[in-house]
């Protein structure tokens, strides 16, 4: 079971909301196995996006709120903590490259998600690729990915299991 962090981010705040229900479709036809997943809802107008892991999905969450709350911290928070804490984090941060979630794929997301949009993050795996790509067909999903070996996916349960 190779693991896989995707983030598709799409062009309203209440799109991720839509492709929940699509990837509940796909779970329950089993052509999809959800680990762990977030959403990031970021209404035109407000000042920072509303963050939520997928319960309803995953039960408890394989990767669990301390890293959806680091990555969701380096996205968006980030830059206004200061340079003391910043060189805190930067040690955290190495944990998050070494398993597969690198500066591109931050800066990636972060440019990509901005006021007026939403994205779906989710660990996967056992994906039936065509049929999961059809499904969100439509959809207007932009898709930012990044796969994750073996040892990554271990590597990170490891590092969030505390």
């Amino acid at each position: 079971m190779a693991a896989s962090l995707t983030v598709w981010k799409f062009p309203s705040a209440d799109g991720a909301d839509q492709a929940i229900g699509t990837l509940e479709e796909l779970q329950r036809e089993k052509l999809i196995a959800v680990h762990d997943g977030a959403i990031v809802k970021w209404p035109e107008g407000a000042k920072k996006p509303k963050t939520q892991q997928l319960h309803s999905l995953t039960g408890a969450g394989a990767l669990g709120g301390a890293f959806w709350g680091l990555l969701f911290g380096l996205l968006f928070f980030v830059p206004l903590l200061g340079a003391a804490v910043g060189a805190g984090i930067g040690a955290l941060t190495g944990s998050l490259a070494d398993v597969g979630i690198d500066d591109g794929f931050i800066a990636r997301a972060k440019e990509k998600i901005t006021p007026g949009t939403s994205a779906l993050f989710v660990l996967t795996s056992d994906a039936t690729l065509d049929r999961v790509h059809e499904r969100f067909a439509g959809q207007q999903a932009e898709l930012l990915s990044t796969n994750l070996s073996h040892e990554q996916e271990a590597k990170l349960r490891e590092v969030f299991a505390a």
